[in-house]
């Protein structure tokens, strides 16, 4: 049993898989940091200065009649929020990958797609069509 664990673990497909989930872990990383610290602050001052992080609707709790600052001031107070900043965030974080897992796949079906075109050698004939050859060739002479 732990011989074909073994012979699974290595096999190359699996390999593959592991390191993908790796790098897609790190890749999501990079985005959301992207999203969070680079697009988000500038669509903020592009639509006046809003924060998205920040931006919540009250359901309940605490004192529904305040107002808060912040999404953590808010929580903080006991209130029940729906977090739609944190959902357009999220949004936008999903559209970059999306986009980024687009391009990388229509990367890969162009290069499969050249591979397929490249012209191939004509295969060569078996033995026996080799060898019904020669026979029909000595046959005419």
């Amino acid at each position: 049993m732990l011989k074909e664990f073994k012979e699974f673990a290595i096999k190359g497909s699996f390999v593959d898989m592991a390191v993908g989930i790796v790098i897609g872990a790190a890749f999501s990383t990079i985005v959301k940091s992207l999203v969070d610290d680079i697009v988000m602050p500038v669509v903020g001052v592009l639509t006046g200065g809003v924060d998205f992080s920040n931006l919540f609707f009250i359901i309940s709790g605490g004192d529904t009649n305040a107002s808060y600052a912040t999404l953590a001031a808010a929580q903080e107070a006991g209130v029940v929020t729906i977090n739609y900043g944190l959902f357009i965030n999220a949004l936008v974080t999903f559209v970059i990958v999306a986009f980024a897992l687009f391009m990388v796949i229509k990367g890969l079906n162009a290069a499969k797609r050249a591979e397929e075109e490249a012209p191939k050698e004509p295969a060569k004939p078996s033995d026996e069509v080799v060898l019904l050859t020669e026979i029909r060739d000595a046959l005419k002479r």
